[in-house]
């Protein structure tokens, strides 16, 4: 994804070759990186090393090849596992590993008491996206700003970068907050398909009309923005809480008809009803990050 120079090939050390470790791996190797690597199961680095990869016998021993560090493992307590004993001083360690915020800056602290800079990341790719131009995959960093500005060419090489600020916990939010976006619309996208399931209705023919139909509902996103920004949850809005919460009723009724569990809507319903209840039904629906971010309030 990057016009790398030669002198611009920083090495990488890298800690995981599951799968997306091992997409990873290839590409710095394919755009001329000098690539250490290094797997808990060595069987699993075989196939890099027969690419050019050089195969540590540990993790100590990979970290110590050279001063970029990326770890691409399990969880993040494999994180401290791998590296507990390695010599950090001097290096800088990019976490890729998927984490929550807590653990993102918790892991840049016990970073730093090893003598390391730190950079945690969240990627928003599947592997087969992963060094692919124009695939759309990229990867949230935060953290240290200037190991990001110094390593940024590399860092590009597999996927885009978005550095989204300096709290090593950032990149983890955005991340787990864009799949719970995502997971949200795949429960609504099964939903939609258990209704029509039993019907004389082709699933592949009923898709695009789906697909339409979010596409066309996904700038309501911006709206939200705005009226969380400006504090005014009535601002723009064309159906209201109270018309929604009336809605419902028809929803769960065809559930009903169709043979449908309503199970992923009512969660949401349950919600929409509290807010109604507790005086807000010339609102939308934006009033309802109140009540999930605090659950206390009306």
């Amino acid at each position: 994804m990057t016009d790398n120079a030669p002198d611009s090939r920083t090495p990488v050390s890298l800690l995981g070759t599951g799968a997306m470790g091992t997409a990873l791996a290839r590409t710095w190797l394919a755009a001329g990186h000098p690539v250490t690597v290094w797997n808990r199961t060595p069987a699993r680095a075989e196939a890099l090393a027969a690419e050019g990869a050089t195969v540590a016998r540990s993790a100590a021993e990979a970290v110590g090849a050279g001063r970029l560090v990326v770890a691409c493992l399990l969880d993040d307590a494999s994180v401290g596992e791998a590296l507990d004993g390695a010599d950090l001083t001097g290096r800088d360690l990019v976490n890729l590993t998927t984490g929550t915020p807590a653990q993102g800056r918790s892991r840049a602290e016990w970073a730093s008491a090893r003598g390391a800079r730190f950079l945690d990341g969240g990627i928003m790719a599947v592997p087969p996206m992963i060094g692919v131009p124009d695939s759309g995959g990229y990867v949230f960093y935060s953290g240290s700003a200037a190991l990001f500005e110094e390593h940024r060419d590399t860092l590009a090489v597999p996927a885009g970068t978005t550095y989204v600020g300096a709290d090593p916990g950032f990149a983890a939010l955005h991340d787990v907050a864009l799949l719970s976006a995502m997971n949200g619309m795949f429960a609504g996208i099964t939903h939609a398909f258990a209704l029509i399931r039993g019907e004389d209705i082709a699933p592949k023919d009923f898709a695009p009309l789906l697909v339409s139909w979010l596409t066309a509902m996904a700038p309501a996103a911006h709206q939200a923005a705005e009226q969380l920004e400006n504090g005014d949850y009535g601002k723009g809005v064309v159906s209201n809480l109270a018309m929604q919460v009336a809605g419902n009723a028809t929803f769960l009724r065809t559930a009903e008809e169709q043979g449908v569990s309503p199970e992923l809507l009512t969660p949401y319903m349950a919600l929409m009803e509290r807010r109604l209840a507790a005086g807000h039904g010339h609102e939308g629906t934006t009033g309802l990050v109140e009540l999930l971010a605090s659950p206390n309030r009306g």
